[in-house]
């Protein structure tokens, strides 16, 4: 999780913990001196899970968290930022896959977790270059389902995802995204 922030973005002083909503119920930090509240937000992220005769392109993450483990290219949305301009743009960054986004294949969240996963279904464009393990990313590969059976895939939601693409569960991974 994300430590909270400790001073105020508005004038910079101390926040406190204090009780919001109509019943008072949920602690958030608030300015003393301004009164800005500094709304504890989640993390958008999306994904493309590339679909090429019977096989799923994942990649190997060179980052933590997760780090040496299996993930459909994906990342964080930027301000202002379509969800599916960030898959696709995201899915270039980590491996140079152009790609076209088919369809929605689902959003995921879980308790306590900070992040949302909209991850979409999509193709491999003929102008893409073939998939090459860039900044982010150890690893590239095409796999079938049996072949991720045997992956240490690095978030639930990578599983979740696979799942519900390929109408099959997948091994959960320890909670995280």
């Amino acid at each position: 999780m994300y430590a909270r922030p400790v001073f105020c973005t508005q004038c910079g002083q101390r926040l406190e913990e204090r009780l919001v909503g109509v019943h008072h119920e949920k602690s958030v930090p608030v300015c003393a001196a301004c009164g800005a509240v500094h709304w504890i937000d989640p993390k958008v992220a999306a994904g493309c899970l590339i679909l090429r005769d019977g096989t799923v392109l994942l990649v190997k993450r060179a980052i933590e968290p997760g780090y040496g483990k299996w993930v459909f290219p994906g990342g964080h949305v930027d301000r202002g930022e379509t969800l599916e301009a960030a898959a696709l743009r995201e899915t270039r960054e980590e491996c140079g896959a152009v790609a076209r986004i088919d369809g929605l294949v689902g959003a995921y969240s879980y308790p306590g977790r900070p992040v949302i996963v909209a991850v979409y279904r999509a193709t491999l464009l003929p102008e893409s270059p073939a998939p090459y393990p860039a900044d982010e990313t150890l690893e590239v590969g095409w796999f079938t389902p049996e072949e991720i059976d045997g992956l240490d895939l690095a978030f639930r939601s990578t599983a979740d995802a696979l799942a519900d693409l390929l109408g099959r569960p997948f091994r959960t991974p320890p909670p995280d995204v």
